[in-house]
């Protein structure tokens, strides 16, 4: 038997969702099913640039005892999973591993198979616990500073869609997604042309990832907080931790920075130390949610087959030196808070597997240049984000409920002071107001620019729907520099993921965790 693997196949819904497949395939390539084995899915997407005519763009994979001659009938990429050629070894090298994020989940599960026997801590809680803490503040607004959306076991990517998209096409992007069907993700992510796990399938990963360390050797420790670390002759010795109260000194040979894009306090200590940071570009805005029928019908088509998945999108536009885009778009889902500092509102996105809430979210951003910041230091553009969320906090009630505003009121400059079809669905609240009364004004122009852009690509886009203030942590403000083999300044200290400037979602922060370990087996 040979393995092969079609070209594309355009295939309407009604073909793709009731046809034999087989009978479509071999039709396709001009052969006999009866000459072909074990069709699989390769992978497969939406073609959605024409709407009322919407397909499913689909690859396979069959076993066939003949050999063809056909264009249409090529080799199946060999795609290999890098966990599979890791070779353990023993060593008593003392890694510490900060943030159990995705950067910091895969680091410490590449060292952990490679045998060096991490300790990942994070001073957030488990799924289990940090979930309580969660619905609690989305109940009754009390937040709990190291247990929320921002912090506990899988990062801030926990409660998300868990979009598992990227540009990149590697061994290691694969790994990344193979993995994370080898710890409870859905088998769809490794043909999906955008696969997304969905935050209920999250928690089971994340989780699953964190115990096989454990299994391996390491350990995972929760509530457990990076207060400082001692450095000789530029070099790491030892890290002081603090635990439910008690503090205590564990000697490091390495220290992995993946603290994530919110962990304010541990990016003045490193500062405050001398590690080498310096300011970045990023992005903030609102949340804009539309009910997801109003998206469907503008992305697939006034009379839509019913059979096809909740329609996503992505837009952008410019204007001079100011650009907003749409992103983490959540079809399905719900606005979430992600405040993690008192006097503070945030907004992030979240969905399920299913996709199947009545709303339809994303962020909705507008470009900040360091130039922005009111100065020169690394840590200004967290100062930046401060701001704006402490004034949504105050325009909110000062109870964390979210200030939210229609975005037909929002283009009138009228306040809003209720909500019409489209209803918010952050919790514990959303209080309808002005929001150009959080925001930058550079950041509301811009924005009062773009939406009757992305109307004219999305009908109902600028005519519907509500804005929830703020989303702030889009991306870090910060860079902590590191060199070729992925050192800071101070040997030792390794800065990786989101947190620290290197990637942007969950595959890429995966990613770089592997690099990091990779790169560090290497030097030990």
């Amino acid at each position: 038997m040979k393995i092969y693997k079609t070209a594309d196949i355009k295939m309407t819904p009604e073909v793709f969702h009731s046809a034999d497949h087989k009978k479509v395939v071999a039709n396709f390539l001009g052969i006999s099913p009866k000459d072909i084995f074990d069709l699989k899915i390769f992978k497969k997407s939406v073609d959605a640039r024409h709407k009322n005519n919407v397909c499913y763009v689909v690859s396979f994979t069959f076993c066939s005892e003949k050999s063809f001659s056909n264009p249409k009938i090529t080799q199946p990429p060999v795609r290999k999973d890098v966990f599979e050629k890791l070779t353990p070894r023993l060593s008593d090298k003392k890694i510490v591993v900060v943030g159990s994020g995705a950067a910091g989940l895969f680091c410490g599960l590449c060292l952990a198979k490679c045998g060096f026997c991490p300790t990942v801590i994070e001073q957030g809680k488990n799924v289990a616990d940090r979930q309580k803490d969660v619905d609690k503040f989305w109940k009754s607004g009390v937040l709990d500073l190291s247990s929320n959306i921002q912090f506990g076991l899988g990062g801030a990517g926990t409660f998300s869609d868990g979009k598992l998209t990227t540009s990149a096409n590697n061994e290691l992007v694969f790994s990344v997604l193979n993995q994370f069907v080898r710890y409870g993700a859905p088998d769809d992510i490794l043909t999906n042309g955008m696969p997304h796990i969905g935050t209920d399938n999250l928690k089971i990963a994340v989780q699953n990832i964190a115990d096989e360390i454990v299994s391996c050797g390491g350990k995972v420790l929760f509530e457990t907080k990076l207060v400082d670390f001692d450095v000789s002759s530029n070099k790491i010795e030892s890290v002081t931790l603090k635990n439910k109260g008690k503090v205590f000194i564990e000697k490091a040979d390495v220290l992995v920075l993946a603290i994530g894009h919110s962990a304010r306090d541990t990016f003045e200590l490193l500062y405050q130390k001398g590690i080498e940071m310096r300011q970045k570009p990023f992005s903030v805005g609102v949340r804009v949610e539309h009910l997801q029928e109003t998206i469907n019908k503008g992305c697939y088509g006034q009379n839509y087959d019913k059979r096809l998945p909740a329609a996503t999108y992505k837009m952008a536009a410019h204007f001079g030196d100011r650009s907003a885009y749409t992103f983490c778009m959540c079809p399905g889902g719900f606005v979430v808070n992600a405040s993690s500092e008192h006097g503070g509102v945030v907004t992030n996105g979240m969905s399920y597997f299913a996709r199947d809430g009545v709303n339809a979210n994303s962020a909705l951003l507008v470009n900040v240049d360091p130039s922005d910041f009111e100065s020169d230091s690394p840590l200004a553009g967290i100062e930046f984000q401060r701001k704006i969320e402490h004034a949504a906090f105050v325009q909110g009630g000062s109870d964390y409920s979210a200030p939210a505003q229609n975005v037909t009121d929002f283009l009138k400059g009228k306040p809003s002071v209720c909500f019409y079809e489209t209803k918010p669905t952050i919790m514990p609240k959303a209080l309808p107001c002005d929001l150009t009364e959080c925001l930058p004004e550079f950041v509301t122009k811009t924005l009062k620019k773009a939406l009757p852009e992305f109307g004219k690509r999305i009908e109902g886009f600028d005519k519907s729907g509500v804005l929830t203030g703020v989303e702030t942590r889009s991306s870090c403000p910060l860079k902590v520099v590191r060199n070729e083999c992925f050192q800071s300044n101070i040997e030792g200290i390794f800065p990786i993921g989101e947190g620290s400037g290197y990637a942007g979602g969950i595959v890429t922060a995966a990613v770089d965790g592997l690099r990091c370990a990779i790169k560090i087996a290497e030097i030990l």
